[in-house]
């Protein structure tokens, strides 16, 4: 009965943290280029009373043994990178990407992070940036009066300026792909870095190597299904009523041993 109540404490604890992956994901399903999260469990390693196999008796052996398991735990998150729902939004600066890979993002120490959040501002100096001020990588800088920008599928990004009809290249967006993109590690702020599980950057020219094209005045919205996360989050919360049931139940076992004694 102890045991018991020891395999229902890790069922509760693996519920919750269930719960707050189902949260996280429902707090973000209106985040730009957000990617849902699904929590990874696995089961905790058995007492082996009796070994499948060995022998029971002269030229016999046991068919199943006895196996008894101490629990689950949670052995750690993965985000689900399906493409998200595209947003016409109109908006000049704004970019999706339609297909695999990320925009990059120069960080203040200089890191390189990585976003699938396209949604960009200008700061003070015509220099086009995330919504916390984050250079794009590579940087982007638009001349003064500029009176049309453009950023073309393959990432190459014109302007118009005033008393000028030809339109001037000023640069060109790349997209970063990689190995395992479940390997990213999630900094907040919509960002993302590079770790050893990710494995290094694969820099191409949207649409080329796999990766995808970009869209202007377009957004990617965030891949959470609202009505598949709350029959989750439901599933969930009997789960962890069960488990609960399970330590009321030993609790009382264990009280009319107690009293009978």
């Amino acid at each position: 009965m102890n045991g018991a109540l020891h395999v229902a404490k890790t069922g509760l604890s693996a519920q919750d943290t269930q719960l707050k992956v189902i949260s996280n994901n429902l707090a973000n399903v209106s985040t730009v280029g957000f990617k849902k999260d699904r929590a990874v469990f696995e089961d905790l390693l058995y007492q082996i009373r009796r070994q499948p196999g060995a022998e029971s008796a002269a030229d016999s052996q046991l068919p199943s043994g006895l196996q008894l398991g101490n629990g689950v735990r949670t052995v750690g998150t993965q985000k689900l990178y399906q493409q998200g729902d595209m947003q016409v939004t109109g908006e000049t600066f704004d970019v999706a990407i339609n297909g695999q890979g990320f925009l990059q993002v120069e960080m203040p120490d200089g890191e390189i992070a990585y976003t699938r959040n396209g949604q960009f501002h200008l700061d003070g100096e015509n220099r086009l940036v995330t919504a916390e001020g984050f250079l794009i990588e590579p940087a982007i800088t638009l001349p003064d009066e500029v009176e049309n920008f453009t950023v073309a599928n393959d990432g190459i990004v014109t302007v118009t300026v005033a008393g000028d009809t030809q339109p001037q290249e000023i640069g060109q967006l790349e997209i970063a792909n990689f190995v395992n993109p479940q390997g990213l590690q999630a900094i907040g702020q919509n960002l993302l870095m590079e770790t050893a599980a990710s494995g290094a950057p694969q820099l191409s020219v949207p649409g080329e190597d796999g990766t995808g094209t970009l869209r202007q005045g377009m957004l990617e919205g965030s891949n959470v299904n609202a009505v598949e996360e709350l029959v989750n989050m439901i599933t969930t919360q009997r789960a962890y009523e069960i488990n609960s049931k399970v330590i009321s139940t030993a609790d009382q076992m264990l009280s009319f041993v107690t009293q009978q004694l």
